[in-house]
């Protein structure tokens, strides 16, 4: 997974430019103090400016070193792509199971994962296209813990559904009425792999996975 790579990339970005912000405000009141020291000088007792040329070598040095910092943090940042990006092409082909309640229908059925935190007296389980409208209705398994939905594409009134993104609503109550909380996640094929952003993201049938949200891999 890439957070914690992500954020320590950024983290070391911040702190570079930090720096960099430091060292050019050092480095121009340097300058200017000792352009100052020696417009006012005594000409008959002029400063021994080596001191001054020293640390003036020190902050070129420092600013020298800043830069190269940023420029491997530039490559690190790109290894850190190609190595999430070979990596990536390892989930061609391959079915995943991953947090969301979008996927798509692919050769012919659509499948998610819905999970109940405690036993429900009803499961209302309700699937949308990607306008919204609902072509779908069932009732869903009630029991605590992981259950299973595959969908062939037809609609409740008997309308085949084609290919495209569809998304799944599960809506589970006790004996009370009360709502119970359900977690929904989707399963399909991983058609293609998008590297060219800062993350990493898989397609299922043209729904867009975050890398991050994959939790199985088969």
């Amino acid at each position: 997974m890439q957070v914690d790579n992500n954020t320590a990339t950024t983290q070391t970005a911040s702190s570079t430019k930090s720096s960099s912000a430091s060292l050019a405000e050092n480095y121009q009141s340097f300058l200017t103090l000792l352009l100052k020291q020696l417009e006012v000088q005594d000409p008959t007792n002029p400063v021994d400016a080596s001191q001054y040329t020293s640390q003036l070598v020190q902050l070129a040095s420092l600013e020298q070193d800043v830069a190269n910092g940023k420029k491997l943090d530039s490559l690190n940042s790109a290894v850190s792509r190609i190595g999430s990006g070979i990596a990536a092409i390892g989930y061609l082909g391959r079915t995943i199971e991953a947090k969301g309640d979008t996927t798509a229908l692919q050769n012919g059925s659509a499948t998610w994962v819905y999970e109940l935190d405690s036993a429900a007296a009803s499961v209302s389980l309700t699937v949308t296209d990607a306008n919204g409208t609902v072509v779908y209705r069932a009732d869903g398994e009630t029991a605590q813990g992981s259950h299973t939905l595959t969908w062939d594409g037809t609609g409740s009134d008997g309308t085949k559904h084609s290919s495209g993104a569809y998304t799944l609503t599960v809506t589970a109550r006790d004996a009370s009425g009360a709502t119970i909380g359900t977690e929904t996640r989707i399963k399909g094929t991983v058609t293609s792999v998008d590297t060219s952003g800062s993350a990493t993201t898989l397609s299922v049938g043209g729904v867009d996975v975050r890398i991050d949200d994959v939790v199985s891999l088969s």
